[in-house]
């Protein structure tokens, strides 16, 4: 008899404490974490994108997760990439027997593994990056919608993302493109949900703890090895607007208040993707954050 499910999705809005309830769950199954975040892709960028790796060790035993630390920051990584590289892992654990334990906040990359997008490797364009390259935002704006109707803002967040979007757009409507079969995915899916006020304390609190924990100090380290302003705000949030601070285009005021909102914005608009996930037929079982950890692992295990 097949099991019912050969993967496990723990998600929600940022702050919501996701990596403790994937990494306490993964231990109880016996098993392994898969990062879908972004941004933990990325060495050296540890604070601001939120790894929490202390969570991954619970009563001495270090829970293996995978797709943290795999890329320089200063790479450009893309959902094409994760994809690839989650089916590797999630083939190499299931093949051991075991259930993965899929966890983090960036709707895109879970949405296309859940759903097995259809994904294309998309080459650079020299050539089309060059007749761009003086285009104001707006004007790439109005380029990209006339490939496709834009469904959010994010490709539009820098002119670099801007481009790369309509680079990709433009080499899908000229290509047959080929693509590549992957097992299917059966996921338990997974929220952890706190109310908007409690969402906003807790976001509010962890910029403090994360300001007052060298977060700063990581972007500077940063700059150090080489990146520039522009590299680190391609990375949003935090690397935004602390290159700002910086650069002396803000102070520290501003600094707190702008990304305070920022992240609050970015808050909703990944709790908005959820209820769209849901709305096209994915079920999410969303259990309250204010749970001890015990009675949410309890729930999530009788819904296996």
């Amino acid at each position: 008899m097949l099991k019912k499910y050969n993967l496990i999705t723990v998600t929600g809005a940022t702050a919501g404490g996701k990596t403790s309830v994937a990494a306490r769950l993964a231990k109880e199954l016996d098993s392994e974490v898969i990062s879908a975040d972004s941004r933990q892709v990325y060495r050296d960028m540890d604070i601001g994108t939120g790894k929490d790796i202390d969570d991954y060790t619970i009563d001495g035993k270090k829970i293996p997760c995978h797709l943290i630390d795999i890329v320089n920051a200063g790479y450009k990584y893309n959902v094409y990439e994760y994809k690839k590289d989650f089916f590797r892992v999630f083939e190499n654990i299931t093949s051991r027997g075991k259930l993965p334990v899929l966890c983090g906040g960036t709707g895109m990359y879970i949405e296309a593994v859940l759903k097995n997008y259809e994904l294309i490797h998309v080459p650079v364009n020299p050539e089309l990056r060059e007749s761009l390259q003086d285009i104001n935002i707006t004007g790439l704006e109005k380029i990209l919608k006339s490939y496709k109707r834009l469904h959010n803002k994010s490709d539009l967040d820098t002119t670099k993302r801007a481009i790369r979007a309509i680079e990709i757009a433009e080499y899908y409507s000229k290509n047959n493109l080929e693509i590549e079969k992957k097992p299917e995915i059966h996921s338990l899916n997974i929220g952890i949900y706190f109310n908007r006020d409690e969402r906003r304390t807790r976001i509010t609190q962890r910029l403090k703890q994360r300001l007052e924990n060298g977060l700063i100090e990581e972007v500077e380290k940063l700059l150090g090895k080489g990146l520039s302003f522009e590299d680190l705000e391609y990375y949003g949030l935090e690397y935004k607007y602390i290159s700002w601070y910086l650069s002396g285009k803000i102070n520290y005021e501003e600094l707190f208040s702008g990304l305070n909102t920022a992240i609050h914005q970015f808050s909703k608009r990944q709790m908005t993707w959820f209820r769209k996930m849901e709305k096209s037929g994915t079920k999410i079982h969303w259990i309250d954050g204010n749970l001890e950890m015990e009675n949410k692992i309890s729930k999530i295990l009788e819904l296996l």
